[in-house]
């Protein structure tokens, strides 16, 4: 088999466009596959912690969040907020932003890192994200978390000791370090073949694009 394409992502649970950049980048890869290549690609992710200083319970939503803590007018975050849902619609998503619980990921992020010791990373990445943008569950919370890795196959109860042990904060924390190395300020940010940087929820065409001159480089 061919040498896999490699794809670190740096994102974050509670990213909207990290999901829509998700969906974008999968998009990519079954228009290269069906090119006729060979070349499988091969995906990782990475913790990255868009708000550090977010509690596991905020009281208010994501409006109330951006114009309370970042100075946003309301008009326009619900203006912003209303694009937004309707572009993760046109990849299939579609998000309850009115309903979405506002919450600190540093457990969510935690438990990608433990799925992916178990073969389960982009299973689990994908559940969260669903449950938080679409399902609008707690995804800060460890019962919710548990729950979730249960349902992609996960030992819930290993689950529970793991997030309660913080065995996995290391692994989380190494990740926000290389990002830091990288220069990364925002996610999603992908890096094609441990070479090229793509940032943020690009149109499948341009991951293919980097796809085919990674080969063509090979070549």
């Amino acid at each position: 088999m061919n040498e896999p394409i490699k794809i670190d992502i740096w994102s974050d649970v509670a990213c909207p466009w990290c999901y829509i950049g998700k969906r974008k980048l999968e998009n990519a890869i079954q228009e290269f596959s069906a090119q006729g290549t060979e070349t499988p690609i091969q995906v990782e992710f990475h913790s990255y912690l868009l708000n550090p200083d977010m509690p596991v319970d905020y009281e208010g939503g994501q409006t109330d969040y951006l114009a309370e803590h970042k100075g946003m007018p309301r008009d326009q975050v619900i203006a912003m907020t209303e694009r937004l849902k309707g572009i993760a619609a046109g990849v299939g998503l579609k998000y309850d932003m009115e309903h979405m619980h506002m919450t600190n990921t540093v457990l969510a992020h935690q438990l990608i890192q433990y799925a992916k010791t178990q073969g389960k990373q982009a299973e689990m990445k994908e559940r969260i994200m669903s449950a938080h943008f679409v399902e609008a569950l707690h995804v800060g919370r460890i019962d919710v978390l548990a729950q979730l890795a249960a349902e992609v196959g996960l030992d819930r109860a290993e689950v529970m000791r793991v997030l309660e042990s913080g065995e996995f904060l290391p692994a989380f924390e190494a990740d926000l370090e290389q990002a830091r190395a990288y220069g990364i300020t925002g996610v999603p940010f992908f890096v094609i073949d441990g070479k090229y940087g793509v940032s943020g929820a690009q149109n499948p065409d341009v991951f293919v694009s980097a796809f085919n001159q990674v080969l063509e480089e090979r070549a």
